[in-house]
């Protein structure tokens, strides 16, 4: 093997070393941190203005929902069901995009653009919706977006995680900063830095939720919409980016 044989094959295996993959950009932290921000928001956006109340998480409506059994106040557990109904066809709707799009052997992330679209298209429609509607449109609508992008993005960097809600993310935040701290680990410091910088933006997101609705009212929830296709331009660019090295390696290999 001459030198510039050898040499062509290190500059392929440092390129491959580089070459960031689909499942990388679906799981990436950027996108993470533009989801997590919409997470915070929608939050902020049904407490302030939509019935006081945070429809992104459905353990709340579950409770509702054995209250009003308790007391037979059926009024009660149906208008706490129906966020939870909603929360389910919304993971039905996310499951059947993604396997619809393996089905017609398209590129693996792109049942996850078009999700990004669809929830980009459902909350600027919800903008329209004018205050005095009864909040639960409003809520069992967000709780199916929510549900559709808690099912589509689980992954933060091979580590599951969830966008519009932070229990789960601070338990592993805190948890990898233990062992970060104590064992001296560097894997678990680096995640518990992604960790917080997750939570770090659903209160960002909250905190301009709150000062948009308050400034803007019903509508605010437009710049939901905006983020959502900012997330999409940038995953578009980082899959550009992604084939263009592919391209590198198979134009060297040849």
């Amino acid at each position: 093997m001459d030198i510039k044989e050898l040499r062509a094959k290190e500059i392929i295996i440092d390129i491959r070393k580089n070459l960031p993959s689909n499942k990388n950009t679906v799981e990436s932290v950027t996108l993470g941190i533009f989801l997590a921000i919409v997470g915070g928001f929608l939050d902020a956006y049904t407490f302030i203005c939509r019935g006081g109340v945070f429809a992104n998480a459905e353990t709340g409506n579950m409770v509702l929902v054995a209250l009003g059994i308790t007391n037979r106040n059926y009024n009660d557990v149906f208008m706490a069901a129906l966020p939870i109904l909603s929360f389910i066809i919304g993971v039905f709707v996310a499951e059947a995009i993604k396997k619809k799009a393996t089905e017609n052997y398209l590129e693996s992330s792109k049942g996850e653009k078009v999700i990004l679209i669809v929830e980009a298209m459902v909350l600027f429609i919800v903008g329209f919706v004018p205050k005095d509607v009864p909040h639960i449109f409003v809520t069992v609508t967000i709780s199916f977006v929510s549900s559709v992008q808690i099912s589509s993005f689980r992954k933060l960097v091979d580590s599951p995680y969830s966008t519009t809600m932070c229990t789960g993310n601070l338990r592993i935040a805190c948890q990898s900063a233990y062992l970060a701290i104590v064992e001296k680990n560097k894997d678990a410091y680096i995640k518990s830095i992604r960790y917080s910088i997750i939570i770090f933006s659903f209160l960002i997101g909250a905190s301009l939720g709150g000062i948009l609705t308050v400034v803007i009212g019903v509508k605010s929830i437009w710049a939901c919409s905006l983020i959502l296709i900012i997330a999409k331009i940038l995953f578009n660019i980082r899959e550009n980016q992604v084939k263009e090295k592919s391209s590198t390696v198979d134009l060297i290999n040849n």
